[in-house]
């Protein structure tokens, strides 16, 4: 197996985590008493998952089921589920992304393809590792991730690894966030990060990792943005000749999501609307979406992660059967049972919450019937 360079710095120290996380206060302090209460106030509540408080013969079974919207998850051999699984995680929900603290033994995993054609996360996701070691293998490239490394990594390919016990942070963003950019990020799937500019990313979510409690919901869209511009640059610069997809596949891929998104209300976006489009057979589209698991699951699921983002937001006046309509649903039944299998909570308590709720993600999603997952995570954020 082959080994990336990392960016080479000092890995930091491994914090008190996640209990005792240093508080620093941002360089501008206010001075009005009623704008320092304003500034102040977190905007953020975490979601906590921990195997801690089982038996140690129920732990790995409960961060199995945690983890089965993402990934399949196996114990390492010569382990067996008697022997205790302590993992916990935190995730913060920033808008349009997931920052999660994780702490676990070693483990293997796997996202197949099957799971890709059930799933509706196509996310990107960010590994920035405090102890342990990872390897993940994607198309027959393995990356091996250690302290103080940031892997970058598609959830829309199949991928399967293991790690060793370990602390990280995992950051995960929505495929509309940085779909301008497809082209040069799909080109990095599976890549170590490293050189300067990985090193100021790993500076800056050491900082967000610092200031998680003390974040106010002003501030998010801002770090939002910087992340997401800083990720995009250390993805542009890195260059692989056996990287995820071919250059004419990854263009085409990006010209068929954009004009999905540009499209994505109108009544004719349909397979044959986009080949015209986009001057390709349908078979060729089936193709490209095959690993989404088919290209009208993709506008399906882009269309109701659109409408839970207008139902969010509490300026949006819109009738819900207005913004069911604009998901494609004539029938009101259908897009409730619809959202309701996507998100866990119907069209009318998301709106609701929205209404009374001051935080910046719908984290009573975290409360689903049953235990929350990390896919419920996940679906709280969209781009």
């Amino acid at each position: 197996m082959s080994k990336e360079s990392g960016s080479g710095d000092n890995p930091p120290e491994v914090p008190a985590w996640p209990a005792h996380l240093e508080r620093r206060r941002w360089p501008r302090e206010p001075t009005d008493r009623r704008e320092r209460q304003a500034v102040t106030q977190p905007g953020l509540v975490p979601s906590h998952f921990s195997t801690l408080g089982l038996p140690p013969a129920e732990q790995f079974d409960a961060w199995r089921q945690h983890m089965a919207p993402l990934i399949d998850v196996r114990q390492p051999d010569g382990m067996f589920p008697d022997d205790g699984f302590p993992a916990e995680q935190v995730g913060w929900h920033l808008g349009d992304l997931l920052f999660v603290q994780q702490r676990t033994p070693g483990f293997s995993y796997e996202r197949s393809r099957a799971m890709l054609r059930s799933s509706p996360i196509d996310h990107w996701s960010v590994g920035l590792f405090r102890s342990g070691r990872a390897w993940t293998e994607v198309d027959r490239h393995v990356a091996e991730t250690g302290p103080g490394e940031l892997l970058f990594r598609s959830l829309g390919y199949p991928y399967r690894g293991r790690m060793t016990e370990s602390v990280a942070v995992l950051l995960f963003m929505p495929f509309e966030l940085l779909a301008d950019d497809a082209s040069k990020l799909e080109g990095a799937n599976n890549s170590v990060l490293s050189g300067g500019l990985a090193g100021l990313l790993v500076n800056y979510i050491n900082g967000i990792e610092s200031n998680l409690s003390t974040i106010t919901a002003p501030e998010v869209p801002r770090i939002v943005r910087t992340m997401r511009d800083m990720i995009v640059a250390c993805a542009a610069s890195v260059t692989r000749p056996d990287a995820t997809g071919s250059p004419v596949n990854i263009g085409m891929m990006e010209r068929a999501h954009r004009y999905i998104h540009q499209n994505l209300h109108s009544g004719d976006l349909t397979p044959d609307a986009i080949c015209r489009a986009l001057g390709i057979s349908r078979t060729r589209l089936y193709q490209l979406f095959e690993p989404s698991g088919g290209v009208l699951n993709y506008i399906r699921r882009r269309r109701l992660l659109q409408a839970h983002a207008a139902l969010s937001d509490p300026t949006n006046k819109r009738p819900i059967s207005e913004i069911a309509e604009a998901a494609g649903f004539d029938v009101a039944a259908n897009f409730t049972r619809a959202f309701n299998h996507e998100f866990g909570a119907n069209p009318r308590d998301i709106r609701k919450m929205a209404a009374t709720e001051q935080h910046v993600a719908p984290l009573a999603l975290s409360e689903r019937q049953g235990g929350a997952t990390i896919g419920d995570w996940l679906k709280s954020i969209q781009g």
